[in-house]
């Protein structure tokens, strides 16, 4: 059975089982590389400058992958939405995360919640990301972190890490912009007034929100 299919295996360990590997198979150099890269974002403060719990949430309208927009309004007039921010389709810990989403949103769905997932790509390449891992959720292209940047979610990469990305992947190119800034993978859960009732903010990007706090958190919602 994939880890990411099981849901009785917490997310995290599903991560910290890919980070291992990655511990394990890179150089030196490159571990250094990325550890400051993760010191960089924790000292940076965007972690607490970020929105918190009890900020109103910033409404938005958004390009889908199917390039309809979105708007939050419209979302939390059916229920509360939980907003999840990841990397790229280039990054192998948001396709985890991607697939883990998928895999539990009938329980989202069936505390009244709407999942959106934000992200810096292309709208050309959030389409792919969405049907290489085939979500049932709305994609959405931040194109610019436009909407990242109102909820205080962005970082710019270190000079060595984004020129490490650029030499690997092609940064630029999914992102459209040689700003070399990314967000937080960050998740909210925002309810049907427009505040944040939830927020989790790590500048350690193999970390993510647990699936099983996003749905203690919204049935909690439903007690209120």
């Amino acid at each position: 059975m994939e880890t990411t299919k099981n849901t009785t295996t917490s997310l995290q360990s599903t991560l910290d089982a890919k980070k291992a590997d990655f511990n394990t198979s890179a150089t030196d150099e490159k571990k250094k590389l990325y550890a400051e890269g993760i010191a960089a974002v924790k000292s940076s403060g965007v972690e607490t400058s970020a929105k918190q719990v009890g900020d109103r949430a910033p409404d938005f309208k958004l390009k889908n992958a199917s390039n309809k927009e979105v708007a939050l309004a419209d979302y939390l007039k059916d229920g509360p939405v939980i907003l999840t921010w990841y990397r790229g389709g280039w990054c192998p810990y948001c396709n985890i995360t991607l697939n883990r989403l998928q895999t539990e949103l009938p329980s989202f769905k069936a505390e009244g919640a709407n999942l959106l997932a934000l992200t810096p790509e292309l709208p050309d390449k959030s389409m792919t990301t969405k049907e290489k891992n085939k979500l049932e959720f709305e994609v959405l292209s931040d194109v610019g972190n436009k909407i990242a940047k109102a909820y205080g979610v962005v970082y710019r990469l270190t000079k060595e890490l984004a020129e490490s990305y650029q030499t690997g992947f092609d940064l630029h190119a999914y992102n459209g912009d040689s700003s070399d800034e990314l967000p937080l993978a960050a998740t909210y859960i925002i309810n049907q007034k427009g505040v944040i009732v939830y927020a989790f903010l790590d500048a350690e990007y193999r970390n993510r929100a647990e699936p099983k706090d996003i749905i203690k958190v919204l049935k909690s919602l439903k007690t209120k």
